[in-house]
């Protein structure tokens, strides 16, 4: 464990953790963005991929990269989609109905496999990674049945060309892994391809065909290498994208705010500085008026941007949170705010608008009903969303005595219901209460 947590302090390679982690990976690559990777002055190319390729924190991963990289296993899918009918169509002119029942029942079930793994990634329903865990091992497991079943139900004589259809559902398997594991994953099933080739022809014929078996391994190590290449330049392209786009940003805010000191204050001093010929008491008048005027100019250029920042839903979660809790301490209730570290920016404001709005349904009927000063409020981020629990530790209620009243039932569960979001209200007598909000990104 301190190996572990010495190496996330110092920062892991950043081309080392693609490799092992695949897109996952591309999560970390906001951090550890240096200088040299956004400077536009012309360096050697090994020089600059040296920097994109450099250290990252893995603790602190970006929850909007995270779910946009996730896409990129579209690509294997896609592959599958096009291959594997085409193996199979290729088969049938070939052996004409020959094996041609067992054949076509894999490629369906491979065609349906693909499909799904399409719409599920695709759908808007929150990204759930421990299902995609779940549908990853089954996809997996289809690979070797597929290998497996046609061994057992084909003939000899068209066994190796039967296989073709299953091998292009195994070489999308392949790129499926690296992309969204990691080589070692890929290197694994590649390895385990050869005992699961050889098992299936003893089940064919009964004899098991080494050469026949690993003459796969140059396609497969092909993809392997491709969907490697495609790896690097998807996670290299990002940072050095990711420090442009910082730099080029830090320069125009830099330069707006050049100017706006240069055509105000920089004035008001200059002009006090230089002096100039007159009544001194006139010149104090001007520089006065002066620097009212500006000053005048300054706020209402810093409210503007306050106003367009409110508008835009810029303005976090947890920030709308504290000034609840603040809100709520002028009336007597003590809220302790513990937030997670979160992705702001992937909540919209409506959500967002929401659960603070919930939330301080919630603290009010802490304030009239739980007989304490005191609550704690919790944000983490929880099964594709934004959860939000309230507890405190006061007389509590019973449900079934005290059925949900409006501000529950409408002040919190169905405003949530309205972006999709649930509510869970738990309570005893005497044990307290909490309530959990949760909505999606």
């Amino acid at each position: 464990m301190t190996g572990e947590h010495d190496e996330g302090r110092r920062g892991a390679s950043f081309l080392v953790t693609l490799l092992r982690r695949g897109t996952p990976a591309l999560a970390a690559a906001t951090t550890g963005l240096t200088d040299e990777i956004g400077d536009p002055t012309p360096v050697r190319a090994l020089q600059r991929i040296s920097h994109m390729a450099g250290p990252v924190d893995v603790r602190q991963p970006d929850g909007l990269i995270l779910r946009s990289a996730r896409y990129v296993v579209l690509v294997p899918l896609a592959y599958r989609l096009i291959a594997v009918p085409g193996q199979f169509a290729a088969y049938a002119v070939k052996h004409g109905s020959a094996g041609l029942l067992p054949v076509g029942l894999v490629a369906a079930c491979s065609l349906a496999l693909s499909l799904f793994g399409v719409f599920w990634m695709l759908r808007k329903a929150p990204f759930r990674s421990e299902m995609a865990a779940r549908l990853l091992l089954a996809d997996l497991a289809a690979t070797v049945v597929f290998q497996l079943f046609l061994g057992a139900a084909t003939a000899p004589a068209v066994f190796h060309d039967a296989l073709g259809v299953a091998d292009k559902h195994l070489l999308g398997s392949i790129a499926l892994l690296t992309l969204a594991v990691g080589i070692p994953a890929a290197l694994g099933m590649a390895l385990l391809a050869l005992p699961v080739r050889l098992v299936a022809d003893l089940f064919n014929n009964g004899q098991a065909d080494f050469g026949q078996a690993a003459s796969l391994y140059p396609t497969m190590f092909g993809v392997l290498f491709t969907a490697v290449g495609a790896l690097i330049l998807l996670g290299l392209g990002l940072r050095l994208a990711l420090a442009y786009g910082i730099r080029n940003g830090r320069l125009a805010e830099r330069a707006r705010q050049h100017r706006m000191l240069h055509d105000t204050v920089l004035q008001t001093l200059e002009a006090i500085a230089l002096g100039g010929p007159g009544d001194p008491d006139q010149r104090l008048v001007e520089v006065q008026r002066l620097a009212r005027a500006q000053a005048m100019e300054l706020r209402q250029t810093i409210e503007t941007a306050a106003a367009q920042r409110a508008e835009e839903g810029s303005r976090p979660l947890g920030e709308k949170l504290a000034a609840l809790a603040a809100e709520m301490a002028r009336d007597g209730l003590r809220a302790q705010l513990v937030i997670a570290e979160l992705d702001d920016d992937t909540l919209s404001e409506v959500r967002q608008i929401a659960i603070r709005d919930a939330v301080r349904e919630a603290l009010r009927n802490t304030m009239k009903h739980a007989e304490t000063d005191k609550v704690v409020v919790r944000v983490e981020e929880r099964n594709g969303g934004i959860a939000v629990i309230t507890r405190d530790h006061g007389t509590g209620f019973s449900p079934q005595d005290r059925p949900a009243g409006f501000g529950i039932s409408e002040s919190i569960t169905a405003r949530l219901a309205e972006v999709g979001g649930t509510s869970l209200v738990e309570s005893s007598p005497g044990s307290g209460t909490r309530v959990t909000l949760w909505v999606p990104f």
